[in-house]
């Protein structure tokens, strides 16, 4: 089963929990045992798999991320603008696929784990897509 989920970020940059969203995948395609691939076709955003459960995490998160590549407008590739840049080395840093077991119908995350899509380069609409292999 292959599914696209569609949404907006609302801010420049967020980290958006997709748990819901992937778990109604994974529940309308009635795999009992198999793998969840979620990919992300952006080149300005990322996923990344990280607690979700205080919101101040993805505070730290994005803060760590700016600290390590600020926007700035001495980058090599100037076709794009200073934040769409930045973007694209975080993107490299956070990468853009995860992958999760499915196990008795469901993901096997850990308590405090979520799928996050982090947006680096918002607010735009953006997509996710998700794959569902049985095996």
């Amino acid at each position: 089963m292959f599914e696209t989920l569609s949404f907006r970020t609302t801010a420049s940059q967020e980290l958006v929990n997709l748990d819901e969203q992937v778990r109604a995948v994974v529940a309308a395609n009635g795999v009992a045992e198999g793998i969840c691939h979620i990919y992300c076709p952006h080149s300005t955003a990322g996923l990344t798999i990280n607690s979700a459960l205080d919101s101040r995490t993805s505070q730290d998160i994005l803060f760590e991320m700016n600290r390590l590549v600020p926007t700035r407008v001495d980058f090599f590739h100037t076709f794009d603008t200073p934040t769409d840049a930045a973007g694209h080395v975080k993107s490299t840093l956070t990468g853009v696929h995860v992958t999760c077991l499915i196990h008795e119908g469901r993901l096997m995350l850990g308590h405090s784990q979520s799928i996050l899509f982090a947006e680096y380069d918002g607010p735009r609409h953006r997509q996710v897509y998700v794959k569902v292999v049985e095996g």
